[in-house]
């Protein structure tokens, strides 16, 4: 088994950044693509980027593309979200996962562990 912990969410204003954090823990995710996700009140929890095993590729939501980037550290085994010029729809619940293989997806039915969440709000 493998548990996730996300941290770093909070309330910022529009235009500003934050940096999300997923420590993994009970076994190395280091072999195993890493992803992203949100969900917003009232909606479906969405993609919002996705990074393989090695950190070689990464792939992004249109809607965060430019603004996002997703890095990963496998010697910590950890994977982060820095978010930059955040946006009120930006606000949602985040949430980390380990995917199935190595590569990169978008596909929610394609990760296997997910973490709590750490809530992000963003004011305009």
């Amino acid at each position: 088994q493998v548990q996730l912990e996300e941290s770093g969410g909070g309330l910022v204003q529009a235009g500003g950044s934050l940096r999300l954090s997923c420590a993994a823990s009970g076994r190395t995710v280091s072999n195993k693509g890493m992803g992203w996700f949100r969900q917003a009140p009232g909606k479906e929890r969405e993609f919002v980027a996705a990074i393989s095993w090695n950190g070689a590729t990464t792939y992004y939501a249109d809607s965060v593309k430019g603004r996002f980037t997703i890095s990963r550290d496998n010697a910590k085994n950890t994977v982060t979200l820095q978010m930059n010029s955040l946006k009120p729809e930006d606000t949602a619940v985040y949430y980390c996962a380990v995917g199935r293989y190595t590569w990169t997806t978008a596909a929610l039915n394609e990760y296997i562990y997910w973490g709590q969440g750490t809530q992000v709000t963003v004011s305009s």
